[in-house]
């Protein structure tokens, strides 16, 4: 009895490894390729549990998430104008033909990598030829981009792959052309401050010339209306004089000369050479004169 139990015992045990070898699972970002006597009898691209002749197939499995392959180093291209760019950019891709994946590059990711780069890095070639620096860095880098994915989309699907995207992270030139470049530039730009100093400095004369000719102008107007203002007042001060001379002379006389002393005497220091008889003195003698001065 004890026999028989130890027979069954081993004969589950190998019912059981037969069938954990027969069966096997595909992720959803998996395909599997199955092989019986090493080629390729069926693909599996759908998620799930499947089953397999044990000891006879084996699974192998590749990953269809998208990749990216980023160059290491920038690459150096020759635009239409004979000039270097450096040109750093990216690739996005995935395997969506698994069983071509392996005929064509034995399913190596390397491999398949180092075919995408020299696919991309001809078609970059190319297309910058055909173009100037001006174009391939600012103009028209999406159209270049545009193409060269379409051109290595189609090269990659003879092995399986698919080009998801082609990016162009930066175009620039080479230092010694960036310096020739930065140093034109700099010309420039002296060039155009010295222009725009230039004109500056000429508005600023033509403005200090304006303004000065409308001080001399304003000065004038202002000199000839003083002067106009103070005829009319001298001329209002001897009409006012004439009027008042002649309704009181004998008055008129006395404060004039009244005036006249103090104006005369006004610093004791001054000294004043006279005949006594002058008429200056004619009210000092005899304050009741009368007559004009």
């Amino acid at each position: 009895m004890s026999r028989n139990i130890g027979t069954l015992l081993i004969a589950l045990v190998v019912a059981l490894v037969i069938l954990s070898g027969s069966m096997y699972t595909v992720d959803q970002r998996q395909n599997a390729l199955v092989f019986q006597l090493g080629e390729v009898v069926a693909v599996k691209k759908t998620p799930g549990l499947y089953f397999k002749l044990p000891l006879v197939q084996n699974v192998r499995y590749f990953d269809t998430r998208i990749l990216t392959l980023d160059s290491a180093d920038p690459e150096r291209f020759i635009t239409s104008e004979k000039k270097n760019v450096l040109v750093d950019s990216f690739i996005k891709w995935r395997v969506f033909d698994a069983k071509q994946f392996y005929v064509s590059v034995g399913g190596d990711e390397m491999r398949a990598q180092i075919r995408l780069n020299q696919t991309v890095n001809d078609g970059l070639r190319a297309e910058f030829g055909k173009r100037t620096v001006n174009e391939v860095v600012s103009g028209r880098r999406e159209e270049i981009m545009s193409i060269i994915r379409a051109k290595a989309d189609t090269d990659a699907r003879k092995i399986g792959v698919q080009v998801v995207d082609v990016r162009i992270k930066r175009v620039d030139l080479p230092e010694s052309v960036s310096e020739n470049v930065y140093r034109r530039m700099e010309a420039e730009r002296k060039q155009v401050a010295n222009e725009l100093r230039s004109t500056g400095a000429a508005e600023a004369e033509k403005i200090k010339a304006d303004a000065d000719k409308q001080k001399d102008v304003i000065v004038a107007e202002a000199y000839r209306d003083a002067q106009r203002v103070k005829g009319e007042g001298d001329a209002r001060a001897a009409s006012v004089y004439a009027a008042a001379y002649g309704r009181n002379p004998e008055f008129y006389a006395f404060y004039r000369s009244m005036q006249a002393y103090r104006d005369s005497f006004k610093n004791k220091s001054d000294v004043l050479v006279l005949d006594p008889s002058a008429d200056f003195f004619k009210y000092m003698k005899n304050p009741r004169a009368s007559g004009a001065q």
